[in-house]
């Protein structure tokens, strides 16, 4: 019998109701109480001065392998979650060969058993191949342990295949996470389409590719029944068109990323391919637009969206080099400094859009620090500042927007299934 006392921290637990000084008891890799005993244990943890909340869950990452190893791994991938303070992480099926089939949602499994760090949950493509042409086994990758279906990288433009992709996930009572982005008017386009694309001679993405994208599938679920889930929207039209959708008892939630209530398209001016993502940096007004949509509930979740590219990837010129940043190791940072530090939101309600939100959206028996739950929790210094060194990331890419940042809030450590593992070491 394992025992650890996480002794006299903040604890804040918003699926419980729990915001104050407590305990957290921990047996056998599970939670056993919280509260103001302090039972005698084997080991005691001071977390005085430190948040202890429920183990953060990242449900947008892409972790390459199989296909790019060089990139990402799923243990570097896991390392870097634990650097950053989450406990879980679910995977994107955009590997190569892409996740389709139920033994490629096993492989992740196991490949994430075997780093023996965050819990790894593999997202099963919605098409076979991610061709966007024939839909893949949703059954089998469901019963290999897939806990959502998506193309992502990719959007599902064929309604009919969406209309069946949200119907067969419902059998499972699971969602589709969709890449909202119509590719006709996306086009050719590396930034966001306005003022800052017409001065800088660079084609545009419209709004419109990813509002009309949104649109589109919250009519389909709620003919369906089906839960859509929006990744990483971006402007201020769609978080109109979620919550118009949530008004009308349409089951449709929606994530935004660090980097979207962070930067706009005026960083783009430095015509630095670290700004290159997909979705665009947008304009203030929708910066303000994914606070606003936290703030009010609209957006359920905070996901990084984490894209490792090589370097020498990134170093073609903007228009020619990938979409996509990391995020793992930033996030909480991110979060601290500009959303719950300004007061636009508490620090209850952002422990929410990373712990008990995405658990449930994907089922998982996560997020919470209630009797019984697994031992997954995540202790932070919401004081602490520090800098941004993607040179020390346990990332194997280096492609971070927030290089040399200033952020506060610091990860210390995590428990994953009672297993205590520094943040600071892993960094």
């Amino acid at each position: 019998m394992t025992t650890l006392l996480i002794k006299g921290g903040h604890v804040v637990d918003p699926a419980c109701g729990v915001d104050g000084i407590a305990n957290v008891f921990v047996r056998d890799g599970k939670i056993v109480s919280v509260g103001e005993k302090a039972p005698k244990a084997a080991e005691t943890f001071d977390a005085r001065g430190l948040v202890v909340c429920p183990g953060l869950i990242d449900m947008h990452v892409h972790l390459r392998e199989p296909g790019k190893e060089e990139e990402e791994t799923i243990a570097s991938g896991s390392a870097a979650a634990i650097a950053g303070g989450f406990t879980s992480v679910a995977a994107m099926p955009n590997t190569e060969p892409a996740c389709d089939s139920e033994a490629q949602v096993e492989f992740t499994i196991l490949q994430g058993r075997r780093a023996g760090l965050a819990n790894v949950y593999p997202i099963g493509a919605v098409s076979k191949g991610r061709k966007g042409e024939e839909l893949a086994e949703i059954g089998q990758m469901f019963r290999g342990g897939a806990v959502a279906f998506s193309d992502d990288g990719t959007p599902i433009h064929n309604a009919a295949l969406m209309r069946l992709a949200l119907e067969y996930s419902a059998m499972f009572d699971r969602c589709v996470i969709q890449h909202s982005e119509d590719p006709n008017l996306f086009g050719c386009g590396c930034m966001h389409e306005g003022k800052v694309s017409m001065e800088l001679g660079l084609e545009g993405i419209p709004a419109a590719a990813e509002e009309s994208m949104i649109a589109r599938d919250v009519i389909l679920a709620k003919m369906t029944g089906g839960h859509l889930h929006a990744a990483h929207i971006s402007t201020r039209g769609s978080a109109a068109q979620v919550r118009a959708g949530k008004a009308a008892g349409v089951r449709v939630t929606a994530e935004v990323t660090p980097h979207h209530f962070t930067l706009t398209d005026d960083r783009v001016r430095s015509y630095d391919s670290v700004y290159k993502m997909n979705p665009p940096l947008r304009e203030g007004p929708d910066v303000q637009a994914m606070i606003e949509g936290l703030r009010d509930g609209t957006i359920d979740v905070i996901a990084c969206d984490h894209a490792p590219h090589a370097t020498e990837e990134k170093e073609l010129e903007f228009n020619e080099a990938p979409f996509g940043v990391i995020g793992l190791e930033t996030t909480l940072g991110l979060v601290m400094t500009f959303l719950v530090e300004p007061g636009h939101i508490t620090l209850s309600k952002a422990i929410e859009t990373m712990s008990i939100n995405p658990a449930r959206i994907l089922r998982l028996a996560k997020g919470t620090l209630a009797p019984g739950a697994d031992a997954d929790v995540t202790i932070f210094d919401p004081r602490k500042t520090w800098t941004v060194d993607a040179a020390a990331f346990k990332s194997r890419s280096r492609n971070c927007p927030f290089d040399g940042w200033k952020l506060r809030g610091r990860p210390e450590a995590v428990l994953v299934g009672g297993k205590l593992l520094p943040c600071r070491e892993a960094r």
